[in-house]
């Protein structure tokens, strides 16, 4: 913690209509954003395996490190939108290709509305970008991947791949492989950290 302008971290509840249920995501807020008119960029960001949307907050201290960033220029004022990756329903759950599935329409129809119609955020793929960790990694990849005209940035840390499971690698090897050229001019920014 430094002698800083300070955002907040914001919790909120939210009715998906992707799920049908009630969920919750942690939101960080970058400082001054309750007395301005600005629109801000947003980042998405995922969690690993056995953790939920607390993780970045609680031991990551994202509102401390995006604070300090900003104080620094390091960074731009940002919304971080911190999402429950586990969307499992109805025996759904893991990695496979169904949970991936769920989660990636939770991402479309369920945050991020929520989060454009509670926020002011801008709107567009050049202001949008998905980021995991673990779990929220191989997440990534999946919608991140899939979904280039929503995000134009990319960050992938620590990620497993379907290794030796070519039931499901290969549907996305196709997938990239046939989607190569829209993949490639629409994403900014691809970085992978192992």
């Amino acid at each position: 913690v430094k002698d800083v302008p300070h955002g907040d971290i914001r919790i909120k509840k939210y009715y998906s209509k992707a799920l049908n249920r009630w969920r919750e995501m942690y939101v960080y807020t970058p400082p001054g954003y309750d007395n301005s008119t600005e629109k801000y960029p947003v980042l998405y960001i995922l969690h690993g395996g056995g953790e939920d949307q607390r993780g970045w907050a609680s031991q990551g201290k994202t509102n401390f490190i995006l604070d300090n960033l900003i104080a620094e220029s390091k960074a731009k004022p940002m919304i971080i939108a911190m999402l429950d990756g586990n969307v499992s329903t109805g025996g759904i759950a893991g990695f496979g290709q169904k949970a991936l599935q769920a989660f990636e329409n939770e991402l479309k129809n369920g945050a991020i509305p929520f989060v454009e119609e509670t926020y002011r955020v801008k709107t567009d793929a050049a202001n949008r970008a998905l980021a995991g960790l673990s779990m929220g990694g191989l997440q990534t990849l999946y919608a991140g991947v899939r979904n280039t005209d929503l995000f134009s940035y990319l960050g992938v840390f620590s990620s497993g791949w379907w290794a030796n499971n070519t039931t499901l690698s290969d549907p996305e090897y196709q997938f990239m492989t046939e989607n190569k050229d829209r993949i490639n001019s629409n994403i900014a920014r691809f970085y992978i950290s192992m």
